[in-house]
């Protein structure tokens, strides 16, 4: 076997893998690919000769490029403005296919995801792949220009902020967690403001994200009752409401004429609804791979 032939059977062996890198790290899927596809390019025009792990080398050659992108994403500005929802992987109720399984595994819900979108390209990175794939200080700080110690500082920086805005697991059972959303849909059609405030924790987050397009429906709200009031107003009665699993959890697609209008994705933690995240960005939804959900 040629070295180049090596290199090629190597990277897609590894391809899932940094594709959750570049998840994590984008909060994008079309960037997380694209990410993985410069990843190729630069590893095909280097000497990989004396290369001893593979998959970790990898790991840093895409983490690189990602670094760059959440760094010129800030040098031109573009880094969204107010309520901004990442992108939502987005599966059949009857379960995700390994690709998906595997880039979400350690429960990277959209709720995580809103907190790192926080956090500065150098903590973003030390975080990811530190916590989340086990990388060593020591090579993650020449990636950001920093030493082992100020690498380790970054993640605790950013370990701080995840813990802060108290990101909470979902309850493990899947058939739960349906059994709330769907409540809390059957409430809405009702315009049963009580039985929303019910079923919603006290301290729920609401975060929907419209784009540049649907600003009227971007915002941010906190508290059940307001929450609750807030989704009766969303509520379309002519909308298709679509169980599907959001980045793993119970979560819906909603539909008007065929087309959707909004993905949702909810949080469901010790029986109650405690974050909704929904994207009701019609750019961004052309973008989504909902044929997944197709019979």
């Amino acid at each position: 076997m040629t070295e180049s032939d090596w290199l090629a059977e190597g990277f897609e062996k590894n391809r899932t893998r940094l594709r959750g890198v570049a998840y994590r790290m984008l909060g994008s899927l079309a960037e997380a690919d694209d990410a993985v596809q410069e990843a190729w390019l630069r590893a095909s025009r280097s000497d990989a000769s004396g290369v001893d792990s593979l998959g970790a080398w990898l790991t840093t050659i895409v983490a690189r490029v990602c670094l760059n992108v959440l760094r010129s994403r800030r040098t031109r500005r573009e880094e969204p403005v107010g309520v901004y929802v990442p992108d939502p992987v987005i599966s059949r109720t009857d379960g995700t296919n390994p690709e998906d399984e595997a880039l979400l595994a350690d429960s990277v819900g959209l709720a995580l995801l809103v907190v790192l979108e926080t956090l500065t390209p150098a903590e973003r990175l030390a975080f990811v792949l530190h916590d989340m794939f086990d990388l060593p200080f020591d090579e993650i700080a020449p990636m950001v220009g920093r030493s082992p110690a100020t690498a380790r500082q970054l993640a605790s920086r950013a370990r701080r902020r995840v813990r802060g805005a108290e990101v909470q697991a979902p309850d493990p059972d899947i058939g739960r967690q349906r059994e709330v959303v769907d409540a809390f849909y059957a409430a809405a059609r009702r315009g049963d403001l009580d039985a929303l405030v019910a079923i919603l924790d006290p301290d729920v987050v609401l975060r929907a994200d419209g784009g540049t397009a649907r600003p009227d429906v971007s915002v941010v709200v906190h508290g059940a009752a307001d929450v609750a009031s807030q989704a009766l107003r969303f509520h379309e009665p002519s909308a298709l409401v679509r169980p599907a699993l959001v980045n793993g959890a119970a979560g819906v697609v909603v539909t008007m004429g065929g087309q959707p209008i909004a993905v949702i994705g909810v949080t469901v933690s010790r029986g109650k609804i405690v974050e909704i995240d929904a994207i009701a960005d019609p750019e961004r939804l052309l973008r989504l791979d909902l044929a997944v959900l197709d019979d």
